[in-house]
């Protein structure tokens, strides 16, 4: 080698992100033999968990299923606290299994992968960081997150505010005190409905910019009994498995009602004993909410009238009010006095979409009717979401053809696995799986161990690379289009269609036919000696 030349680290496998993909992925990769090395962009392990450390971040997902599965010892000496498990909670978690599994050693820190190029001639990718290292691998495992990408408003001036401006998605590791500073939160989204509330308990006064109205629904979160969460301890096992084969991942599956069956009395009922029990699981009482716009008319009304009831100015209220999608078209959020914070005398609502941002400058955020001084200013803007974070990698397949090139018209994929012309490169609940309808760790642990067990295959039968057929692939994509366009999703601006990303293709991005279904259908593949993926030698 000549003096000067970078040294090459040669690895079976590269798993580029340290979530909870990624730390499984590398527990898995590990346990078959592979030299496996974790890139992660961070100076520790998380993923979302690690970035998004915003006051009130809290998962949706109830904690006791919200966990990985895979070790039994795990599950019993991991005592989770509460309902809905903390930020902080979840980071102390992912720390925890690292550690105990002894992964700490083979992940990078502080690195993001840049570019992945594939040299034909001997089936393994080239890899570059952004630390100027560079590795080769046979696989490469894409556990990028779903909601990494963070997206930034173009607002003129932004760059002449003088105040502090904070984005949710990358909240600094110190405590953030708002106490007596006129502070304004743009955007309201799960991460803005988790924190308004929260600061404007601090801020001497709080504006909340709000462009669309969002469904939110109580968490009623508390500490978790003792007694009732040692008996599911117990019954981890079946527990599990129900909620694997379940069609949401949230619960496990039982009979439904349709709404429209329902007398009105019966629906109030239903409804009202859902939200009263708290969570997302108000979306999936009845069995036609998401397939029936009758049907999710009777819930709009449900959550309109429970908005009207907490918010007591009634004008206020009426802004609060979603009226342009169905409820559960956009991510149905969960909190903890959202509405109701709006009755404070030091928080005010400004609707966006009757007067838009104009505009900041060095003290205050402008719109088109009001300038609104401020001393701080919080960026709940969200995510280029499911494509953002692997398209920010220069990844280039067989041909040099650029996966940004083959996804321009919205991504294209086999089982949200894997691409055609970009073999042993897999990703991890990537578009056109499950994924951010499901329960994100079930999804995980079911990508992680299909891609796992598909490496394995791969092995036994001594062939080089395996990627996705093209027929295959393009069956797929129609099959997913055609389940979301039976639902009412796509009457939705949502980021599950891109549309809060300008210049991103209208696709629906995720796959809702079913966890239990798409698990059925990965089965099937495999027990057909992996139907639709082209093994090369």
């Amino acid at each position: 080698m000549n003096e000067g030349t970078p040294r090459v680290a040669d690895f079976d496998a590269v798993i580029v992100g340290a979530g909870f993909a990624g730390i499984y992925a590398l527990y898995r990769l590990r346990a078959m033999g592979l030299t496996v090395r974790c890139l992660e962009a961070a100076d520790d392990v998380g993923g979302t968990w690690y970035w998004n450390r915003y006051p009130g971040a809290r998962c949706d997902v109830e904690s006791m299923s919200y966990s990985y599965s895979f070790s039994p010892e795990l599950e019993r000496e991991w005592v989770w606290t509460e309902r809905y498990a903390s930020q902080g909670e979840i980071l102390r978690y992912l720390q925890h299994v690292v550690d105990r599994f002894s992964l700490r050693p083979l992940i990078r820190f502080n690195t993001r992968l840049r570019q992945a190029t594939l040299n034909e001639s001997s089936g393994r990718w080239s890899l570059r960081t952004d630390t100027g290292e560079q590795l080769t691998a046979r696989f490469v495992v894409m556990a990028t997150g779903c909601l990494s990408e963070p997206r930034l408003p173009s607002i003129p001036g932004l760059q002449d505010f003088e105040g502090r401006i904070f984005q949710t998605s990358r909240w600094p590791r110190e405590e953030i005190d708002f106490s007596g500073q006129r502070v304004g939160v743009i955007g309201t989204g799960s991460s803005g409905i988790q924190c308004i509330p929260l600061i404007a308990a601090q801020a001497k006064h709080l504006t909340v910019f709000q462009r669309t109205p969002n469904f939110s629904v109580p968490a009623h979160n508390r500490p978790l009994d003792p007694s009732a969460r040692q008996e599911l301890m117990d019954n981890y096992p079946p527990f599990r498995k129900a909620l694997r084969e379940s069609f949401t991942s949230l619960a496990p599956d039982a009979p439904l009602p349709s709404a429209m069956e329902l007398s009105a009395q019966e629906r109030e009922q239903r409804y009202g004993a859902a939200w009263k029990e708290g969570g997302i699981r108000l979306l999936f009482c009845v069995s036609d909410t998401i397939v029936s716009k009758p049907a999710n008319d009777t819930l709009v009304s449900f959550l309109h009238e429970r908005i009207r009831e907490i918010v007591k100015d009634r004008e206020v209220a009426e802004r609060l009010l979603p009226k342009t999608h169905p409820l559960g078209t956009k991510r149905m959020c969960v909190d903890t006095d959202y509405y109701a914070t709006f009755n404070r005398s030091n928080v005010t609502l400004v609707d966006l979409r009757a007067t838009p941002v104009v505009g900041a400058n060095r003290h205050s955020v402008r719109t088109r009717a009001a300038e609104f001084p401020l001393d701080s200013l919080v960026l709940a803007t969200g995510f280029d979401a499911m494509t953002g974070a692997l398209l920010a990698i220069d990844v280039r397949g067989r041909s040099g053809r650029r996966l940004a090139d083959e996804w321009r018209n919205g991504p294209r994929t086999y089982l949200g696995v894997s691409v055609a012309g970009f073999p042993n490169l897999f990703m991890i609940t990537g578009p056109g799986s499950p994924s951010v309808i499901s329960n994100m760790v079930i999804s995980i642990e079911q990508h992680v161990e299909f891609v796992a067990e598909l490496i394995g295959t791969m092995r036994a039968r001594g062939v080089d690379t395996v990627e996705a057929q093209a027929g295959a692939q393009e069956e797929w994509v129609a099959h997913v289009a055609a389940v979301a366009s039976g639902t009412l999703f796509p009457q939705a601006d949502s980021w599950y269609m891109g549309a809060n990303i300008p210049g991103k293709p209208r696709v629906f991005l995720p796959y809702v036919g079913g966890v239990g279904p798409y698990r059925l259908k990965c089965q099937e593949v495999a027990m057909a000696g992996y139907a639709g993926f082209d093994f090369r030698s």
